[in-house]
Formats: structure tokens, C-alpha cells, sequence
């Protein structure tokens, strides 16, 4: 039953005249909220992102479209430091400003030399700008930790003739590219083509290591040779990414 046929019933009742808890509620029109607090701000997103002497960050903003559209084109940053660049986008909400360090500081101090980046949004009381705040400061800090020193991911094979051979690829498509060798028990080898910005060597046939700029690429790609032999509970075979760990089960005995 909806507010207006109830104070319609009730006027005709003639229970509106008298002062009751009935008549209260349905006189305020205040909605009652879960919570009395403020919404606070992204612990996340509001902390100040560290940015090296030698690692650059510029901002590129599209201009405006001549047409009226719903969708305005995407900003884009992009980091650039000693082992490459990496480019990503950010929505028209996001505000980066970059603070210069000063130039009095002494040059031995490292901390000195270098600039903070300050991540601020323009509302924020709408949820979908705050759920992107501390997202996209985390991504800009795993951009800058990836052009500086790289981001690895180490996988391990583990089960009876479980291995990994990185080799030079052969074929129309594979020719010149660096291909991973698997060899999980199946009845046929599993070759992987190695994406771009992605380096994989094998230290020992049961070890693979991934290294790149972008740790997306690296994860996605250590994701997808996992997905071959997904790490099983009884007998702890399976492959295995960075420290991961299964917790063994007991067998069924009848």
C-alpha cells in the first residue's frame, strides 16, 4: 500500500486529527539513512603518489568534440622512465596535480629530488567516482614501480614431467617471437606465444619467469599458462603463480 492511499484512508477516518506516532511518520518526509556519517574519502586515492627524478608523467586531454555526444573521448597518461612507457586511460572526473619538488633541497637526498602527484575528483559524493579514485591511483603506482624496476612473476610446475621450454618460434605467425614450451601431461605440447613487452626465460625446467613494464600483461599471461593446469587439493600438483598455496585434502577412503 503506497503513502498517498494511506493518508487518504486515514483522512477518512478522520485519524489525522489527532497527534499520534502513525501521523508523524507519515508527515516526514526526511527518508531515514543507514548511516549518520559523512561519506568519507578514498584512503587510497587521496594519498600522494611518489614520482622519481628520472620517471616523467604527462597528462593528454583530447579536445572537445564539434558535436554534442554522450561519451567524451578518453584521457589518456602516460609514464615514461628508463625501462619504457606505458600508456593508460583515465576518466574526465579524475584531476592529477603534480607538485615540483623544490630546487633549494640538497642533491644527495633521493627523496628530494623527487614529485608528488596529488589525485583529486570533482564530486565526491557520487559512488562511481569514488570507486574509480583509489583504482586509478593504484594503476598509475603500478605503472611507475613498472618503468623504474619491473614487474616479474615467477611460476612453478609441479607434478611427474610438468616443465616449461622458452624457445625461438617457427611459422608463419610465430616466426621471430619468443614461444613457451609446456609440457603438462598431455598428448601433445602446449605452445604459448610470448605478448609483447614480455620477457620469459626458464632458469630451470620447472621454474618460468615472467618479467615486463605492465603488470597486467604479466599477470594475464601467467594467468593464462595456469589455466592449463589449474593447482589440485589431493595430490598438490598443478601450476603454481608467485607464492600461491592449496591446502590439501584428505583422501576418500571407504
Amino acid at each position: 500500500m503506497s503513502t498517498t492511499t494511506l493518508r487518504t484512508r486515514l483522512s477518512r477516518l478522520s485519524l489525522l486529527d489527532t497527534p499520534s506516532i502513525c501521523r508523524q511518520c507519515l508527515t516526514t518526509t526526511n527518508t531515514r539513512q543507514f548511516s549518520t556519517t559523512n561519506p568519507l574519502s578514498s584512503k587510497v586515492g587521496s594519498s600522494p603518489l611518489i614520482i622519481p627524478s628520472n620517471v616523467s608523467l604527462s597528462i593528454y586531454t583530447p579536445p572537445p568534440p564539434r558535436h554534442t555526444t554522450r561519451t567524451l573521448p578518453p584521457r589518456t597518461v602516460t609514464v615514461q622512465g628508463p625501462l619504457g612507457q606505458v600508456t593508460i586511460p583515465i576518466p574526465h572526473f579524475l584531476n592529477i596535480s603534480i607538485a615540483t619538488p623544490p630546487k633549494d633541497t640538497s642533491p644527495s637526498a633521493e627523496e628530494a629530488k623527487s614529485s608528488k602527484a596529488v589525485i583529486t575528483i570533482n564530486d565526491p559524493t557520487e559512488k562511481p567516482q569514488r570507486q574509480m579514485w583509489g583504482t586509478a591511483r593504484a594503476l598509475l603506482a603500478n605503472n611507475i614501480l613498472g618503468v623504474t624496476e619491473g614487474h616479474a612473476a615467477l611460476i612453478r610446475f609441479v607434478g611427474v614431467g610438468y616443465r616449461a621450454i622458452v624457445q625461438e618460434g617457427s611459422g608463419r605467425f610465430n616466426k621471430g617471437r619468443k614461444i613457451v614450451n609446456l609440457k603438462l601431461g598431455y598428448s601433445h605440447p602446449i605452445m604459448l606465444r610470448v605478448p609483447d613487452g614480455v620477457t620469459a626465460s626458464a632458469p630451470v625446467p620447472t621454474r618460468l619467469l615472467l618479467e615486463g613494464i605492465n603488470k597486467e600483461v604479466v599477470n594475464s599471461f601467467a594467468a593464462e599458462i595456469r589455466r592449463w593446469r589449474i593447482p589440485e587439493p589431493y595430490k598438490g600438483k598443478g601450476i603454481f603463480v608467485n607464492d600461491e598455496t592449496i591446502k590439501l585434502k584428505a583422501k576418500k577412503i571407504k
